[in-house]
């Protein structure tokens, strides 16, 4: 059987001038040479079974240190560099393992550090929203990635592009689909672009859900994908080449900082062109209105899926006719927030949408249903509030299945224009939330996660509350 070598150099350093020892006097004690010893510290020479064993009867020493892991501290240093404000100065993994290795205490300092920073970050970014909703204005950077970026960008403002929707609807009247816009898409790329879809099983495209070969000029869909989303993908690839010039109009008007996050914002443009291609402007706020905004009968209208249908409500800000100020945020069944969007932009300060009381955190487990709930924010704002479970793509065999959950929400003032303002709990006594726990003065609440920072928590001996996060 081969014999285990063991690279631990930089420990062994540590124990050695733990000892007090100098390389001389504990090569002694192990019976080799200063100058071998000294390529054991450096890594160039491992530590075989045998002086592993030396060590030990020795000196005492608990084999275990030599031998202990950093992947732990490796993750967390990844996760450290992996900071938008880092990125220049990304290191190898050999790089980190050397830092985890040499100096284990510093590495853990550096892992602290970054922590409370991230900790700072968040409390700053909840007091720039309290600020911002008492109407006092803060312009402080923060750290983002493109991604961020993007979505900062497009949940800030309203989720409406009309030269896109335009010229969506225009590109719609000219294909004519009827009642199959998948089969009309499918012809104009042929005839127009010589462009062939095609419909491949997971394991030929794997960790893909469209890919366009520009040399055989097909574009592949996955079969993950169910019948709308492959529409959707099809849409996609049509408006890339139909609408280019009013998506980066749109990308341009957003105001980004590098090319990156352009490229990402083209990408979620192109969504809104294929859901504004799928859901025509005017014919669809016209079926809106007469269904009372009901999902259910606009997705079976416009062979749409729920989520599509939901996003494309929030869109119909054409100022000679609009139709309702809905917003929405999605989460995964982390709690994650994965975008979020508004006819007016998403309401950040006065709803914010991330307390725990809310139906949208328990709809995971009533999947399939639309979950409403009539919530009132401390100003005495109220909301309609739907939430429903979204499905990914089809699971491979033993994979966990991708769940997501939306929430649409409208403020209660505008709720009776809806099939939902009278449904249900629609008007049931207001569930009283708050915008997120940090920023929440609701006392006696069950549910409290964080403590607020506008109040001193109340660290009263003599009397307990209902939460560990009393406060004054």
């Amino acid at each position: 059987m081969a014999e285990k070598k063991i690279f631990a150099g930089p420990r062994l350093r540590r124990i050695r001038k733990g000892l007090d020892l100098t390389q001389t006097a504990m090569a002694e004690a192990l019976a080799i040479s200063p100058s071998y010893l000294n390529l054991i510290e450096r890594n160039q020479r491992p530590l075989t079974v045998q002086l592993l064993m030396k060590l030990a009867s020795v000196y005492d020493i608990d084999i275990g240190e030599l031998q202990g892991e950093s992947a732990g501290t490796i993750s967390q240093l990844k996760s450290v560099f992996s900071d938008s404000l880092l990125s220049g100065e990304l290191p190898g993994d050999q790089e980190l393992l050397e830092v985890a290795e040499a100096a284990p205490n510093a590495a853990l300092g550096m892992i602290k550090l970054y922590r409370a920073y991230c900790e700072q970050a968040a409390r700053l970014s909840d007091l720039t929203a309290l600020l911002a909703h008492e109407g006092r204005e803060t312009h402080l950077p923060g750290k983002r990635l493109p991604h961020d970026e993007v979505r900062d960008a497009i949940s800030r403002r309203p989720y409406f592009f009309d030269a896109i929707d335009r010229a969506a609807e225009a590109l719609h009247g000219e294909l004519d689909p009827g009642d199959d816009l998948s089969a009309a898409l499918k012809t104009w790329l042929m005839e127009r672009h010589g462009i062939a879809v095609r419909i491949l099983p997971p394991h030929a495209m794997v960790n893909l859900g469209r890919r366009f070969d520009r040399h055989t000029m097909r574009l592949f869909i996955s079969a993950r994908f169910g019948p709308y989303d492959r529409q959707r993908e099809i849409a996609i690839e049509a408006a890339l080449l139909a609408l280019a010039e009013p998506i980066a109009d749109a990308v341009g008007g957003l105001g980004l900082s590098s090319d990156e996050a352009r490229r990402i914002a083209r990408f979620e443009l192109a969504r809104y062109a294929a859901l504004a291609l799928m859901m025509p402007y005017g014919p669809f706020i016209e079926a809106a209105r007469r269904d009372r905004f009901d999902i259910g009968l606009l997705r079976g209208r416009f062979n749409v899926s729920f989520e599509q249908a939901a996003t494309r409500l929030i869109s119909l800000q054409r100022l000679d006719n609009a139709g309702l100020p809905f917003f929405a945020m999605e989460i995964d069944q982390a709690g994650n927030v994965l975008r979020r969007i508004g006819a007016e932009g998403f309401p950040h300060a006065g709803f914010r949408g991330e307390c725990p009381r809310l139906d949208l955190y328990d709809v995971f487990a009533r999947p399939g249903r639309i979950v409403i709930q009539n919530v009132e924010m401390p100003d005495g704002v109220g909301y309609l509030a739907l939430a429903h479970t979204l499905e990914g793509p089809e699971p491979a065999l033993g994979e966990r299945p991708h769940l997501t959950a939306i929430l649409l929400g409208l403020r209660r003032d505008h709720a009776a224009a809806t099939v939902y303002g009278a449904a249900g709990n629609a008007a049931a006594e207001p569930v009283p939330v708050g915008p997120v726990c940090r920023l929440c003065e609701r006392s006696g609440c069950l549910s409290r996660a964080e403590p607020p920072v506008t109040r001193p928590l109340g660290l009263d001996e003599m009397v307990a509350g209902l939460s560990a996060f009393d406060f004054r």
